[in-house]
């Protein structure tokens, strides 16, 4: 057991040494379970703000080469220079995708297949929420969030398993960011349709897990279901109302984008053996 008392310079300095010291060790741990991961292709979906940034960002820090997608593409060709000035041992590449147009995400595929062999880690985390309640929203707003939520993360799946059978890689990971909304109704009606598409996600999970076993290979596929992280996602849902807006993360200390990375790792590095198949998060302040 180590005591330090006082507030000497010596004491500071001792203090600073013991945390670049622990930083190091957890660096290193880190470094170890994912190693078998470097230099593997991984595609992250809406990789250009929040989650899906901080998640395509710490991948290339870990020697993967990250396969970064998003309508808006110049936010992730200005993270892909920052982990480039960093000296992360991967690389972070940019890929202008509109997920709700098959034939680019169809495109986006065959260019990785052409440019990086194929996808061995696919993580959907792209999503979107319109607050539109079931008995007054618009089909619009119902239709686009299906067409993110659903079927662009379905048919990145689906390609992202086809490209892993034709290289017979048998020890890849899909990876689904979910909500805590995928597991229970929260009563709120702008989000009860977003609520709906989560849902569709917690089983989609489950029916890849099954197939995947149906055929026989080793590759897993997990669904991670945070609740509130602070991020611009409830900031956009609320765009139209200051009020709402203003209060999105004053009632409790919500979640980190840089907490749902720390899942993804911990996915990721486990053994390959082990299935981690749903992991749900919630903040400690949370009330329900």
């Amino acid at each position: 057991m180590l005591y330090i008392t006082g507030h000497s310079s010596l004491t500071l300095f001792i203090l600073v040494i013991l945390s670049l010291f622990f930083r190091a060790c957890l660096n290193t741990g880190v470094r170890a379970v994912m190693e078998r991961w470097r230099g593997r292709v991984a595609l992250v979906t809406g990789a250009s703000v929040g989650i899906g940034a901080a998640i395509a960002v710490e991948l290339a820090r870990l020697g993967m080469k990250v396969m970064g997608c998003a309508r808006d593409v110049g936010k992730i060709q200005k993270l892909a220079a920052e982990c480039q000035s960093a000296g992360h041992s991967g690389v972070l590449v940019p890929f202008k995708c509109d997920l709700t147009n098959e034939e680019e995400i169809l495109s986006m595929f065959a260019a990785i297949k052409e440019q990086h062999r194929g996808v061995d880690v696919c993580i959907n985390n792209a999503g979107l929420a319109h607050p539109e309640p079931l008995l007054s929203g618009k089909t619009s707003g119902w239709k686009n969030m299906m067409d993110v939520n659903v079927f662009g993360l379905s048919i990145c799946a689906r390609e992202a398993y086809q490209s892993m059978k034709e290289r017979h890689v048998d020890d890849g990971h899909i990876i689904n960011i979910n909500s805590e909304c995928g597991h229970h109704v929260i009563p709120l009606a702008d989000v009860h349709f977003y609520t709906a598409t989560k849902f569709a996600v917690t089983a989609l999970t489950e029916g890849l897990r099954q197939e995947l076993r149906a055929e026989k290979t080793h590759i897993r596929a997990t669904s991670i279901s945070p609740s509130l992280v602070k991020t611009e996602f409830p900031l956009r849902l609320y765009s139209n109302n200051p009020d709402i807006k203003a209060r999105a993360f004053s009632a409790y200390k919500p979640l980190e984008a840089k907490d749902v990375v720390n899942a993804v790792i911990y996915v990721l590095g486990a053994p390959p053996h082990v299935l981690i198949g749903e992991v749900q998060m919630l903040a400690t302040e949370q009330k329900s």
